[in-house]
């Protein structure tokens, strides 16, 4: 079993309270959801998360799209007519164990469903923080990578 907390993200929500994201999403949807995505792959490679996104409704069926890694992290797009605040909800009450659950939403009422049912909640101005906390040290480690290999092969 992987030792990762599930995070579950609901992308609209997200993409809305994120003002970079939001400037984007009248004209380039599409790209506003990707670069949600980009920013919540330093999370997922890093090993912190297992990481969901949830968009609402993009057609008469649920379609699941898996990225690279393992676990992949998996955006979800829900069928016409069901929201990802639903989808979320079904997904932290059918968890084995919803304690290891976090959903990103500014949706008080989402967040307190979820609380109940036993899962964590964080803000989106929270991720964004983490994620730039994640970005920091990565972009550190990496650096300190780069000093170590320089030394070692002018060694």
């Amino acid at each position: 079993m992987d030792p990762r907390p599930r995070l579950l993200v609901d992308g609209a929500n997200v993409m809305h309270a994120w003002p970079e994201q939001r400037a984007l999403l009248p004209r380039q949807r599409q790209a506003a959801r990707e670069t949600l995505i980009e920013r919540l792959q330093v999370l997922h490679d890093s090993g912190l998360a297992e990481v969901r996104v949830v968009f609402d409704g993009r057609g008469p069926d649920v379609v699941i799209e898996s990225r690279p890694g393992d676990p992949p992290l998996v955006v979800v797009y829900t069928a016409t007519g069901q929201t990802a605040d639903d989808v979320i909800e079904q997904l932290v009450a059918q968890a084995k164990d919803p304690a290891q659950c976090t959903v990103v939403t500014a949706d008080r009422m989402v967040r307190q469903t979820i609380e109940a049912a036993g899962g964590a909640s964080m803000s989106p101005g929270d991720l964004a923080a983490w994620i730039r906390q994640t970005e920091t040290q990565q972009s550190a480690k990496l650096t300190a990578r780069r000093r170590a290999n320089d030394s070692q092969w002018r060694g």
